[in-house]
């Protein structure tokens, strides 16, 4: 018998509590021969609710949106640490990962090419759920004057919110809860995951077991870690200063390369396109029909942007202006950004090279499914593309662990103090924990990890719907002074 590995010790170890919290928070009901988590339900719930308060603000209010990001409602006297567009970049690296590459070939997997009509759906939807966790973050965060540093995000507006509204001790009850999940979903799949998956790709493009790297995730983690390191020690400045380049340099690569597979398809692109819509109304095809694109869709859209689960909120606050729905619209800007565009271009690129269609994977696909199938569609066309592709994944990976490093210390300092010393033990966990995801193989680490990140959603959405009432306060006297002149934007 071979001897137990420490991966394998580790794994044991933490299975039972991963299966049971991963167990009651992705619980899922059968539908349509289907299963249908619940918590994807509660996300698209609220962004239901959200859309439909705000009287659909992701429409009217998107041409403002793009108006404040490029600065012309702040100026740096205001309080914070970030301009609109830098604090959009860095909300922005948390959600586009791989989810965006790997999360998307699962979904069209088995959902078909319709899921790619109910995931854009989804992502419209959640933009007016980013609206209002943004713009609560910005208003009740703390400004230490100081420090010149600001905290905030769904612990702040969480405890202070609900206790302006009568209700203190389920405030501070439903902040501690979604810090410490914020911690744990920090670690893990902000961290370790996007670790472990960005060195299995560079390990697949080197060579595999042939690699000079195979058996050295660790010398991958180091090496990760020390770039990482060289970001987050300077804090949400530094972060925000890497991701308003790394951000718009590795969608734009992305983008372009998923523009030049639709071009030299472009005779396949009416067929696709008709696949998406044909799939996402036939009532056979995969499993479930209608229903069973819808399910996948809405799932990739809500696991991909995050909208409803607070964590954008804690980047946004650090934002520098002096109306709280300003950055709100800003906000409006990242699902559209992550699943509107990135994951539609994931999806097309799958379905037009002939790889999935309306009832699901081909021929053509094999037995090749997630990062392997997007991977696949993008070498069809062009030889070296997966290179491209790892390249994507690494930058990914990357920008979104530089800006869940700020998600979980402030989440971090919110439970322990905010202080220089917490902050450091924190930074050095974090960085530790590259290392150890590079060189492991988590398991179920990763499924406990992934539900601590959708259970911030359980506390975050209670928030909103008992706030609700002050964000459209927030945006009536925000929209009055902007229409009336008071509020004047800055040309620049």
């Amino acid at each position: 018998m071979p001897p137990v590995t420490l991966d394998e010790r580790i794994s044991a170890l933490v299975q039972p509590a991963a299966d049971a919290v991963a167990g009651f928070i992705f619980y899922a009901v059968p539908v349509a021969g289907t299963e249908f988590p619940l918590i994807v339900g509660w996300l698209i719930i609220a962004a239901l609710v959200c859309t439909w308060q705000f009287r659909f603000i992701q429409w009217w209010g998107f041409r403002h949106a793009l108006a404040v990001v490029r600065g012309h409602y702040s100026h740096p006297g205001m309080a914070g640490e970030v301009t609109p567009f830098q604090a959009l970049t860095a909300a922005v690296s948390g959600t586009v990962g791989l989810g965006n590459i790997a999360g998307v070939a699962v979904a069209v997997g088995i959902g078909g090419a319709g899921a790619t009509f109910w995931m854009v759906v989804a992502g419209l939807l959640g933009m007016a759920t980013k609206f209002v966790e943004v713009t609560l973050g910005v208003k009740y965060r703390a400004v230490h004057h100081t420090a010149g540093t600001v905290s905030g995000g769904p612990m702040r507006y969480l405890s202070k919110g609900l206790a302006e509204r009568g209700h203190p001790r389920l405030g501070r009850a439903l902040a501690a809860f979604f810090a410490v999940c914020c911690v744990g979903g920090a670690l893990g799949g902000g961290n370790m995951f996007q670790a472990n998956q960005s060195f299995q790709q560079v390990l697949t493009v080197t060579g595999g077991e042939a690699s000079v790297l195979a058996g050295r995730g660790w010398l991958f983690g180091a090496v990760l870690a020390a770039l990482v390191g060289l970001v987050i020690i300077g804090g949400i400045r530094s972060i925000a200063r890497v991701t308003a380049r790394v951000v718009p340099f590795m969608a734009g690569v992305y983008l372009i390369a998923g523009l030049v597979v639709l071009v030299l398809h472009v005779e396949q692109l009416p067929w696709a396109l008709w696949q998406v819509v044909l799939g996402a109304w036939s009532p056979e095809g995969v499993a479930g029909g209608v229903v069973g694109a819808m399910i996948q869709g809405f799932k990739r859209a809500a696991f991909s942007n995050e909208a409803g689960v607070g964590s954008a909120a804690i980047a946004h606050s650090a934002v520098q202006t002096d109306q709280p729905a300003s950055q709100g619209f800003a906000a409006l800007l990242e699902p559209f950004i992550d699943t509107v565009v990135i994951c539609t271009m994931t999806a097309l690129v799958i379905v037009v090279t002939g790889h999935v269609d309306a009832g699901g994977v081909t021929a053509l696909a094999g037995e090749v499914r997630g990062v392997g199938l997007t991977s696949q569609a993008f070498g069809s066309a062009v030889a070296w593309f997966p290179y491209v592709l790892a390249l994507a994944v690494v930058l990914f990976a990357y920008s979104t662990m530089v800006t869940w490093s700020y998600y979980g210390l402030k989440a971090w300092t919110y439970l322990l103090g905010d202080n220089f010393a917490t902050e450091l033990a924190f930074k050095i966990i974090f960085l530790i924990f590259v290392v150890v995801g590079s060189s492991m193989q988590l398991g179920p680490v990763i499924d406990f990890s992934d539900a601590m990140i959708f259970a911030m959603a359980l506390a975050n959405v209670v928030g909103l719907y008992v706030l609700m009432p002050v964000v459209r306060q927030e945006l009536a006297r925000y929209w009055h002074a902007v229409c009336a002149g008071d509020i004047v934007a800055v040309k620049r």
